[in-house]
């Protein structure tokens, strides 16, 4: 919200020194944020001046220029010769003149400079060049605007060009400041400055008269509240649309951010900032018939007033005439009954309509406006009489126009519910030793009805607060009225017990040491194509189930992930494009896995104002499909750079593998590898992981034309596991292992075996035969070749052996090996190579 100082200092005192900064310190005291100062970007000298007398001179080009003698006053040089290309003044006129020195919107600085054949000794300024709207047919004529003032007054402060706003951010339960009236109100509470409220008339004079009743039809209204409670019309007869809007007006609208559309649609936008109530204004010659207020029926559709026809959903609340459609309530006007430049009778419409449907109209058709922004947040339900008059008596100052006793009204009781304040709630719920007296005092101030109760106090809030429903928003208020800086800051006491779960703990810790051993986290949209669910959620590639959303962020991939790969190939490809191509990236994220058959989701959404019942609730989850947290890394390009004396290291199965026993040392789990094939990776290249024989994942090379379609260059290397299945299969907490003080004993054993045994399988059957005594296993070798016999290979372990309690010998190391190997030959016909 925009608020122009010399506006806000109509409803209260701000002191005459007080700086934008100022204002915006006092109004951060009662809870609001600070944004920006506003103000005209123009500086003098810009003064009053008289036309002496003027010369047509028509040009080469077939332009005619007029060669203007222009007294601005002794103290600035007198008459002095300015060339000016408009028409819409004769001499004797009086007009905004800049001269050299002044700098104008845009910047446009002015100087003195020679065209067409004169020296221009300054410049005659129009509307637009002075920021005081789009108008630029012509330079503005005083006499046109109602003003006399004499010859090298200062133009600047005349048009009130010298004005500043504030900008405060107005948080959506607080919609009353969306107006003058509410932000004065909390300068006033800030401040203890005195507010006078624009809204306090005789209600005797604020009677709309007859002739011009609504009728509101609402047939289906939203969550039980009709679309409109209230609708007030006046009736201003013999309006003058060509008047201009005065120049205060138009300068205290554009510093609140609205441009000067013509006097009688600037009326109803200052009226509407004014007091924070939306108006329309219709033509009512263009009316036919009377006004009823209804919902949309199936297929109808309207033009609103940008020119847009829409097709409107039979929630959309309408303002109707004999016609049809004529506006959409609470939004836009349509443009069949528009305010225009013939306009001579004017129906003005103050209402109070339904913020659910209000928003709801809005959001559905894109249509964000000034009116809807506060119909949405809540307006004050006794204000439309007094803004109908307002308009109206705006309209007959400064339109001409008279002010009949024809108009309408729909009248609405205004209940506001009583709240119950126990006496030691807000002290309690604070943890600031309030008296009663600052509690009282505070309610009061913000409006509110106080009377005493047993054991506390019964409230009722004023009618322009519809954010305060209960204690809890009356105990926010008396922090906020009497500073936020008496809150102690005190840290809360955590109960026991409480904490991250095993679980949550366990996936920390997995990201953490991933990130230690060198890998980037990246996470990505959970959004996919189905294709791509198809191809990276199952190992065979075949079509699996897959949940598209409603209402996709992007319609290309309207689809939830069965797997965080897709993700990751994007964020690969990004980097890539942009010059990073040594990558190892890594995301945990949810999964979507609908189970085959099971339907998901549902059309019984329940509404937001009401607690769900329980069955309710289980619905929805019932609705939900299963979601599985992930862990998943792509690696490509090269893990350490090429160096003097060193040739560059590429990424590959290997240093995925060490990224899996990253993961698996921060669970707690032992993961092995079991050769697998799967459609999205390279056959030979591809891995199954396992924890205690169930599979939890894959790793292994992207296949070729997968790592095209990704715009992958070179290979790329790939994992994925079920997070969630590997925490629940460990064991329980991470124990780190002892250190023996005892040497160890290292053996190394070539094996000789049919060439389709996996290497794994044979692993484990050395560590099964060597028994207690072996403390690790690696495979080093892999030959094929001379020496071996055709569709043999020849397998080489190291071996490290270790006791707890003693130091080894040769021989008992010897005979753990040769245990191991024993069990080898037995399951694979392994024998020692000479």
């Amino acid at each position: 919200m925009r608020v122009p100082l010399s506006w806000l200092r109509e409803y209260v005192d701000v002191a005459t020194d007080a700086t934008p900064e100022d204002v915006l310190a006092a109004l951060v005291t009662v809870g609001f944020e600070e944004e920006d100062v506003h103000r005209f970007d123009i500086t003098g000298p810009v003064v009053v001046g008289q036309v002496v007398s003027l010369e047509a001179e028509p040009q080469s080009n077939g332009k005619t220029i007029n060669w203007c003698q222009v007294d601005v006053g002794e103290a600035h040089g007198g008459v002095r010769g300015i060339v000016c290309g408009a028409h819409n003044f004769v001499a004797g006129d009086k007009v905004v003149v800049t001269l050299p020195g002044a700098v104008l919107p845009g910047p446009f600085p002015i100087a003195a400079r020679k065209t067409y054949g004169h020296v221009s000794d300054g410049m005659i300024a129009s509307a637009r060049e002075l920021g005081l709207g789009d108008e630029h047919n012509g330079i503005v004529v005083l006499s046109d605007l109602g003003i006399d003032a004499p010859v090298g007054t200062d133009a600047i402060a005349l048009l009130g060009l010298d004005d500043v706003a504030v900008e405060i951010n107005v948080t959506p339960d607080r919609g009353y400041a969306f107006s003058l009236r509410g932000v004065a109100r909390e300068y006033a509470h800030a401040t203890g400055a005195a507010f006078r409220d624009p809204a306090e008339r005789d209600f005797a004079e604020l009677q709309p008269g007859s002739g011009h009743t609504t009728v509101v039809d609402d047939v289906a209204p939203v969550r039980g509240r009709v679309g409109a409670s209230e609708f007030v019309t006046r009736v201003v007869r013999d309006v003058d649309p060509s008047r201009p809007t005065p120049p205060w007006m138009i300068a205290r609208l554009s510093l609140a951010g609205m441009r000067s559309l013509g006097v009688l649609i600037d009326i109803t936008n200052y009226v509407m900032l004014e007091l924070g109530q939306p108006l329309h204004g219709y033509d009512l010659d263009k009316l036919a018939g009377g006004i009823t207020v209804r919902r949309a029926t199936p297929g109808e559709k309207m033009t609103t007033l940008d020119g847009v026809e829409r097709a409107l959903h039979v929630e959309d609340l309408l303002i109707t005439d004999g016609s049809g459609p004529i506006g959409l309530a609470g939004v836009m006007g349509g443009g069949t009954t528009e305010m225009s430049d013939t306009t001579k009778n004017v129906l003005i419409e103050a209402a109070t309509f339904d913020p659910t449907t209000i928003a709801r109209t809005a959001r559905r058709h894109k249509l964000p406006s000034e009116a809807s922004k506060r119909f949405e947040r809540g307006v004050d339900p006794l204000i439309p009489f007094v803004a109908a008059r307002r308009a109206a008596d705006l309209m007959v100052e400064l339109a001409g126009g008279t002010l009949t006793d024809e108009g309408g009204a729909l009248f609405a009781e205004v209940f506001v519910p009583e709240i119950e304040l126990p006496a030691d709630f807000v002290p309690g719920l604070i943890g600031v030793d309030y008296t009663d007296e600052e509690i009282v005092r505070a309610l009061t101030t913000i409006g509110a009805e106080v009377s005493d109760a047993d054991g506390g106090w019964t409230v009722i809030p004023p009618t322009w607060r519809p954010d305060l429903t209960d204690k809890w928003t009356l105990a926010e208020e008396v922090a906020r009225i009497h500073g936020l800086d008496r809150i102690p800051s005190v840290l809360p006491t955590p109960p026991s017990g409480r904490g991250l779960t095993a679980h949550q703990q366990g996936r920390r810790r997995v990201a953490d040491a991933l990130a230690a051993a060198g890998l980037v986290e990246t996470p990505a949209f959970p959004f996919t194509t189905e294709a791509q669910n198809d191809l990276h959620g199952s190992a065979t590639g075949a079509h699996l189930p897959s949940i598209r959303l409603a209402n996709p962020l992007d319609g290309q991939a309207p689809y939830l992930r069965r797997s965080l790969i897709p993700g990751l190939l994007q964020t690969a490809h990004r980097n890539i494009s942009r010059g990073l191509i040594d990558l190892a990236i890594f995301e945990t994220g949810v999964v979507f896995l609908p189970e085959p058959g099971v339907e998901y989701g549902t059309d019984d959404v329940p509404p937001l104002g009401a607690r769900p019942s329980d069955e309710t609730l289980a619905a929805l989850n019932a609705s939900i499909p299963p979601q599985h947290r992930h862990i998943a890394a792509v690696l490509t390009g090269h893990i350490a750079p090429r160096q003097p004396g060193r040739p560059a290291e590429p990424a590959g199965i290997v240093e995925a593998l060490d990224a899996v026993r990253v993961i698996a040392a921060a669970a707690g789990v032992d993961i092995d590898v079991v050769q697998s094939e799967r459609a999205a990776l390279h056959p030979g290249r591809t891995g199954s992981l396992l924890v205690a024989g169930e599979e939890v994942g894959y790793v292994g090379e992207l296949h070729p034309a997968v790592a095209e379609d990704a715009d992958l260059p070179g290979r790329a290397t790939v994992f994925e596991l079920d997070l969630d299945r590997v925490l629940t299969l460990a064991s329980g907490r991470v124990v780190a292992a002892s250190l023996s003080t005892f040497p160890a004993a290292t053996q190394d054993v070539s094996l000789t075996l049919p060439a389709d045994v996996a290497a794994a399988d044979v692993q484990a059957a050395l560590a099964e035969g060597a028994g207690a005594l072996l403390e690790a296993v690696r495979l080093v070798d892999d030959y094929r070749g001379d020496g071996v016999p055709e569709g043999s290979k020849s397998l080489t372990f190291a071996l490290r052996f270790r006791a707890d309690d003693r130091t080894l010998t040769a021989a008992e190391a010897t005979a753990a090996k040769l245990a191991g190997v024993e069990v080898a030959a037995q399951r694979f016909g392994a024998a020692l190579r000479d």
